[in-house]
């Protein structure tokens, strides 16, 4: 840990975990350039965020910034910080921990296969994958908004709520959680799930779970404290089922 965080310990190792969880989206595909963007509290009036304009592979902790909730640094302590500023999409963010109060880390990235399906107008919440149901529930579509501007927390302000993971059409998607690798790991199974959409879609087969399997993953995920406000009642007005109803 560098000297400049000895007296903050925590800030220290979510600086470094930062730093990894890029370099590991870049690695998986998930970003190139200077595209992508993560961030976490550090407390009620402190979220670390990445900086505007460089390669989230290349990063190091020192160039990571502190912001308030309303998007304002705080200060720039050590000198290679000086001329850096927040993500542009910040705003964004800044509406998932306003919106949840659960939610300690944000990442949003443009996963090529998620971006290409939005962009075919593909909808990703199709219930075919046991895991990314109990793990994810419903993956929504955001429409389309300008990327870098407050555009993006619109599109988000009333999915947020109730999902983990959103996709962004035409842009990418931003995934929440607890912890910077738990919304990571969700950026992950969004990937996949867009991947074995594409696959079936041009194998031209498969389908949904349906009635009783569905149910039961459902109930499973509820079990597992994951459910969100409004999932049940989402799943029956798309699927016509709930982890509420009794059976077949």
């Amino acid at each position: 840990m560098s000297a400049a965080y000895a007296g903050n310990p925590r800030e220290g190792a979510l600086r470094q975990e930062i730093v990894q969880i890029g370099r590991m989206m870049y690695e998986g595909g998930f970003l190139c350039g200077y595209e992508g963007n993560l961030s976490v509290r550090l407390g009620d009036d402190r979220i670390l965020v990445t900086p505007s304009g460089l390669h989230k592979g290349l990063l190091r902790p020192e160039q990571l910034l502190l912001v308030d909730p309303a998007g304002q640094v705080l200060g720039y302590p050590t000198e290679p910080r000086r001329g850096l500023r927040p993500t542009s999409e910040l705003p964004m963010h800044l509406e998932a921990y306003r919106q949840r109060p659960d939610v300690r880390a944000v990442v949003h990235a443009h996963p090529p296969i998620t971006v290409a399906l939005s962009i075919a107008g593909i909808p990703m919440d199709t219930p075919l994958l046991p895991e990314v149901i109990v793990l994810l529930g419903m993956i929504p579509m955001a429409p389309y908004a300008l990327s870098s501007s407050s555009e993006g927390a619109v599109a988000i302000r009333d999915l947020i709520g109730g999902h983990d993971a959103i996709i962004l059409q035409r842009h990418g998607t931003l995934t929440v959680g607890t912890s910077l690798t738990q919304a990571f790991m969700r950026l992950e199974t969004v990937e996949q799930n867009a991947r074995i959409h594409f696959m079936l879609a041009q194998l031209g087969a498969g389908g949904p779970l349906q009635g009783n399997e569905l149910r039961k993953l459902l109930q499973m995920r509820r079990a597992m404290g994951l459910e969100r406000e409004g999932e049940a009642a989402d799943f029956r007005r798309r699927w016509g089922i709930s982890p509420d109803d009794t059976g077949d």
